[in-house]
């Protein structure tokens, strides 16, 4: 029987250091190696903490919180002690060990058990090949996240850790540029066997699937403990040590580090502030909205863009702002490449201009002009209404379409020879004409009216 549990780390999102005032910058915004050090998150001699980012605690907490987790209200930092390069003090900040209390723990997410979340401190980052260490990333606060071994499969882990990953982005608590990564234990009819620190959900299924199939050929189940490596390039596992256990950490509580007091006044703060999860939202959206379960699974992906498009429903017709986020919305932020919470975007601005799609006072392809101009910051779209203003006025329309027939007689001919694609070009020079001012749908009638409908 196949076992699997996993032990995630995130970066948490904050501004400095777990305990000191070091800069955390992660990943591409990097500017060199070990430009944000100093003699706390370095190990120097008689360099002692500081408190605890209080910022990094508040955000352990919500991750928590969202799982499902119990908060303890009172904690005792610890000493997990390992000798490698890439710890300068020789052992890590933690919240876990076997005597620990962690920040959180028994929660339930998506049918898994969480058996606990706790805060740590990252270590740096040590290139075995070369031998360099870079200490930007020393010292950055983490959350891990632990399950029990309730995953049978590599897809079972897969689904879940994807609605995670969104469900955490819901509470804002985790670095987007970085990501997770995982430590995945897995046991098929032996010990189990932990493979560290795989760093993609695609990467983790496949070290899954491979492992499994490694330990099914076995002539004999595995009889010890042990830690793999994932190499992705040759797609195998290969064996790194024995497995550590507890008593190799030799853990103590820290006595630079005063215990973490939790008040209930700032668990009942925080739990108020925790959204609905993107499940949650989502069977709202499909019963009491009416909204397609596809489309719902869309807009549910990420808390700003759902956070919009709630916002407008209260004011604009459900199927008009569905299609206008998922479609044009999602189109404009694809095509610069960027997410929402990237832009200056006011939500009102953006209900302002369905609201004039509405009243027909701008045609559905100027109002797409309109949005794509915002891809920095949005502005009001009635500012500039009296130059937008649709274009209705059938007599108006009649005059601009005998303009186009008289200039495009090509284009009138193919149609009247049995091309009803040519419609598309005269359409084009349509709105091209009136600056995309036309209404559409009644441009289009009056066309095909007057040239016959084929």
């Amino acid at each position: 029987m196949v076992k699997i549990g996993l032990e995630i780390h995130g970066y948490i999102d904050t501004k400095e250091k777990l305990f000191c005032s070091c800069r955390a910058v992660h990943g591409a915004k990097l500017t060199s190696p070990n430009a944000n050090i100093c003699p706390i998150c370095t190990g120097q001699p008689g360099a002692k903490p500081m408190l605890p980012n209080k910022e990094a605690v508040k955000k352990a907490i919500q991750i928590s919180l969202i799982l499902g987790c119990k908060i303890n209200q009172k904690t005792i930092w610890q000493r997990k002690h390992y000798s490698w390069p890439d710890l300068p003090k020789g052992y890590q900040n933690t919240l876990s060990g076997p005597h620990a209390i962690p920040t959180g723990q028994g929660g339930k997410f998506e049918g898994i058990k969480i058996r606990e979340c706790h805060l740590e401190e990252d270590p740096a980052a040590w290139n075995p090949q070369t031998g360099e260490i870079d200490y930007n990333r020393s010292g950055i606060p983490l959350i891990e996240i632990v399950t029990e071994p309730d995953f049978s499969s590599s897809e079972n882990v897969e689904k879940w850790l994807k609605e995670l990953i969104v469900t955490l982005g819901y509470v804002k608590a985790i670095s987007k540029e970085l990501g997770i990564k995982a430590d995945v234990n897995i046991s098929t009819n032996g010990e189990r066997v932990e493979i560290k620190n795989v760093n993609s959900v695609k990467n983790i299924r496949d070290a899954i699937d491979i492992e499994i199939a490694r330990q099914e050929k076995l002539s004999m189940p595995v009889s010890e403990q042990e830690t793999r490596k994932y190499d992705a390039e040759k797609r195998t596992t290969a064996k790194m040590r024995s497995k550590e256990q507890a008593q190799d950490y030799r853990f103590i509580s820290d006595p630079d580090l005063p215990s973490l007091d939790i008040s209930s006044s700032l668990i009942d703060s925080l739990k108020k502030n925790i959204p609905e999860t993107p499940v949650q939202k989502l069977k709202k959206l499909v019963k009491k909205y009416n909204i397609p379960k596809t489309s719902a699974g869309i807009l549910t992906r990420n808390i700003d863009v759902i956070e919009l498009f709630e916002k407008t429903i209260e004011k604009i017709n459900p199927k008009l702002a569905t299609r206008w986020v998922t479609e044009e919305l999602f189109s404009v932020l694809n095509y610069n490449k960027k997410t929402l919470d990237e832009l200056d975007f006011d939500a009102q601005h953006f209900i302002e201009l369905l609201e004039m799609i509405e009243r027909k006072e701008l045609s559905e392809p100027k109002a797409q002009e309109i949005l794509r101009s915002w891809k920095e910051k949005s502005f009001s779209p009635k500012l500039n209404l009296k130059e937008h203003r649709q274009i209705s006025d059938t007599k108006e329309i009649e005059k601009i379409i005998d303009e186009v027939i008289k200039n495009n007689k090509k284009a009138v001919g193919d149609y009247k020879s049995g091309k009803p694609w040519a419609i598309n070009f005269l359409m084009g020079k349509i709105m091209e004409t009136t600056n995309k001012r036309a209404d559409y749908s009644a441009a289009k009638m009056a066309l095909e009216k007057r040239l016959g409908k084929k």
